[in-house]
């Protein structure tokens, strides 16, 4: 899939203008005066895509222990956010999958064992993973209900607030899972729907009610992976509420480094990399309304986060007062290790380090004047050590005019779009482009056969590869079945098996089908796409290189080679086995009724293996 998203950056960077939307500016922070006290200060974890597995990596699991232990000991945060995939939800062959409750239990035993629940406030929420193979809430498969924190109590979208020293910060967790949670691969994409949406409409009404003065959203999915038949769908959600400063979520671990992005509707989202194979989580503080974070790897001490001046890149214009960093005193961040801090130094630019005081647990403050820094882009340096002898260096970019950056392209691309939309176009794009050159060649023969022109050696002679297609296209028999194959690929079901729990369904490219239930079709496209790549236009390929083969040796009456035999034969055995182990895959994964009833794979095995017979069978009588 990665080496897709490039080719489609110009039309997909144009259909994020098809539809603009017009938002009403939100109304700035209320100013507050920004000190070295440690007031209107707060701090937070984030930790996304844990995959704790029964039968892979144990290391997860005991390293998911010590960042516990860490956030207990080291960082003491406001609370913690487990954004999703709390499981892995996948068998020991890995790739068939299902809730296994072991995996449930090792979870609620790490945070039992450390009373984590009283120590701080743990947030979280369920992603695709955890919903592999779940018929419905009331499911007892629906592990997350009793063996998460928040499950039992919210078992999807819910709202939390926290009341620090008088200052209310919400807390809104979107749940975008299926409510009727297929089977792997077809559980790649959330789902908005209109009663999960009036929910947390529900929720920002009590939010904006309240005397909430911030408000962080988060969820398992990229918004750009969330389908919705919502009007504006789950972006527009959020930019209604004028007090959201963030989305943060997963799901998407490091297929991009440094997903972040800032959408018209005025908040940011960041993706988190994974914990399952990267160790990392995201340490996020509010200072003065102020939102900053740094993403950072288990066990790299010391951790910092510098909070003023903000990060150019990731400033909020109609949310966050930047008048508060202009108006501030000093300089101030956050500095964790599991050793003693021995000092915390910082300097602007290129000017003299300056020594930083410890104010209360984790701030430390520096004294500067903002004036000399009032344009431009500048560079904030800090320099750590701690008792263990290790040093780390952090910098940082500001600018208190309002000079911007700009976010990466790919990352933009890849949050800012609809995966929906892009899988749907290349799908159809590939489709319309295999389908079409062959219909039109089929008119063009019919067109010549009513002109009585039916000698076509002249024609066919100019492109070698124009020939060969212009040959397969003039056998009804191979070229008829090739048509309607690609058309049931866009039309009828692929599979009909057991697709979740002892529930009969069908898939299809635009959904599945199950229990009364029907799902649209996101990952399906991507799904079809590959299929149409790795079968359908190869096996046309192979075919036309059959077809013609068995003509030139109508006219030239040679000797075959070893050499060319095998040039011609292993291309089409090669394709044929991919479709031996996608209809395995899909036997595995849906029963041996989804691989028998599989027009997809299984039955294309069969059909493709009676035309590449029929390439090599043709008869000199046949015409060309």
């Amino acid at each position: 899939m990665l080496s897709f998203w490039p080719l489609l950056l110009i039309i997909s960077r144009s259909i994020l203008n098809v539809f603009p939307q017009q938002f009403e500016p939100k109304p700035q922070t209320e100013k507050l005066f920004m000190t070295n006290k440690s007031d209107h200060l707060i701090w937070f974890l984030q930790i996304s895509d844990i995959h704790i597995s029964a039968f892979k990596d144990p290391s997860r699991l005991t390293e998911f222990r010590e960042f516990c232990e860490n956030a207990i000991n080291v960082f003491k945060p406001s609370l913690v956010i487990a954004s999703g995939d709390i499981t892995d939800g996948r068998n020991s062959d890995g790739f068939t999958t299902q809730q296994i409750e072991k995996e449930w239990s090792n979870y609620q035993n790490v945070l039992t064992g450390l009373n984590v629940s009283q120590h701080m406030v743990w947030l979280d929420i369920r992603g695709n993973h955890d919903t592999f193979n779940v018929l419905d809430l009331k499911s007892n498969q629906n592990y997350f209900v009793n063996y998460s924190v928040r499950g039992k109590a919210n078992p999807r979208s819910y709202l939390y607030q926290l009341d620090k020293n008088g200052d209310v910060y919400s807390f809104i967790a979107v749940d975008v899972t299926l409510r009727t949670g297929p089977r792997f691969p077809f559980n790649f994409a959330g789902f908005l729907d209109s009663g999960e949406a009036q929910v947390v409409d529900n929720i920002t009404k009590q939010v904006e009610s309240s005397d909430s003065s911030y408000t962080i959203w988060f969820g398992h999915y990229p918004t750009s992976c969330v389908v919705s038949h919502e009007p504006g769908g789950i972006r527009s959600l959020i930019g209604r509420h004028g007090r959201g400063l963030v989305y943060l979520c997963g799901h998407l671990h490091t297929f991009v480094p440094e997903m972040y992005t800032m959408h018209e509707e005025g908040f940011l989202e960041l993706e988190l990399g994974d914990w399952k194979e990267n160790r990392m989580y995201r340490l996020l503080a509010v200072d003065h309304g102020l939102l900053s974070f740094v993403d950072v790897k288990h066990q790299d001490w010391p951790k910092i986060l510098i909070t003023n001046p903000k990060h150019a890149l990731f400033v909020i214009p109609d949310k966050e007062n930047l008048e508060i960093i202009r108006e501030s005193t000093h300089v101030r961040l956050l500095v964790f290790s599991i050793a003693p801090i021995e000092f915390v130094k910082v300097r602007v630019d290129n000017e003299n380090w300056t020594v930083c005081e410890n104010i209360d647990g984790p701030l430390y403050a520096a004294p500067w004047n903002p004036k000399m820094y009032s344009t431009g882009l500048h560079h904030v340096k800090v320099h750590v050590k701690d008792a263990f002898g290790r040093n780390k260096y952090e910098t940082q970019s500001f600018s208190l005019d309002g000079t911007k950056l700009s976010f990466s392209l790919l990352p933009t691309f890849v949050l800012k779009t609809s995966a929906n939309i892009v899988f749907k176009l290349m799908f159809w794009i590939v489709n319309i482009l295999i389908l079409a050159p062959l219909l039109l060649l089929k008119l063009l023969q019919y067109r010549d056969i009513r002109r009585g022109n039916t000698d076509q050696r002249n024609c066919r002679s100019g492109c070698i590869c124009y020939r060969k297609l212009w040959t397969v296209v003039s056998v009804d028999r191979i070229f008829w079945p090739l048509v309607v194959y690609q058309i049931y690929l866009s039309s009828g079901p692929w599979t009909v098996g057991y697709i979740i729990e002892d529930h009969i369904g069908a898939i299809f490219v635009w959904g599945i089908h199950i229990n009364g239930v029907f799902l649209t079709g996101s990952f399906t496209y991507l799904y079809g796409f590959m299929q149409l790549l790795i079968f359908q236009l190869p096996l046309i390929l192979v075919l036309a290189f059959g077809v013609d083969h068995r003509m030139q040796s109508f006219l030239r009456f040679q000797k075959v080679s070893w050499f060319i035999k095998i040039g011609l034969h292993l291309p089409f055995f090669i394709i044929l086995a991919c479709q031996f182990i996608l209809a395995y895959f899909f036997g595995s994964a849906y029963g041996i009724m989804a691989c028998l009833l599989c027009p997809i794979h299984t039955w294309a095995i069969v059909f493709s293996s009676i035309l590449w017979m029929q390439s090599f069978s043709l008869q000199k009588h046949h015409p060309l």
